[in-house]
């Protein structure tokens, strides 16, 4: 089953925040960081998070990251919509069509962590990021 989750990108501080989060709400985080991931050991952004995930009891995921060397973190346009499910669930389908009138930022197609994941504007200026997880992640995951 496919899920609608915010995600929220932060200048330097998305752990601090996730912590919060998680102490709002309960739940399991699990926090990434772009060193985990192949960025240089001792570089800039290898502390930095690429991937946080706060599930909680109620049911409803929170994500976010750190903003990356090169990219633009300006308040307001620090969240995205993100949509993330199995092969299967139609997600390719609906990568495509929100792109449509749009902008894609980053093709979707296959990326270092294993599932399939890409980015686009839509023609309304709203940012979406789509993860189609791989069959073997799918398995851990539940989706």
């Amino acid at each position: 089953m496919a899920r609608l989750n915010p995600y929220i990108g932060y200048l330097d501080n998305a752990r601090e925040a996730m912590e919060f989060y998680q102490s709002v709400f309960g739940g399991e985080l699990a926090v990434n960081t772009f060193g985990e991931f192949g960025a240089a050991s001792g570089g800039p952004e290898a502390d930095k998070v690429m991937h946080a995930q706060l599930e909680t009891p109620q049911g409803y995921t929170l994500m976010a990251s750190d903003t990356p060397e090169g990219m633009e973190h300006k308040p307001g346009n620090n969240i995205s919509v993100s949509l993330s499910g199995a092969e299967g669930d139609g997600l390719d389908e609906q990568f495509a069509k929100l792109a449509e009138g749009g902008t894609i930022t980053m093709p979707l197609e296959k990326q270092m962590w294993g599932d399939t994941f890409g980015m686009c504007l839509d023609k309304f200026g709203i940012s979406w990021m789509v993860n189609i997880a791989s069959p073997e992640n799918a398995a851990g995951s539940g989706s």
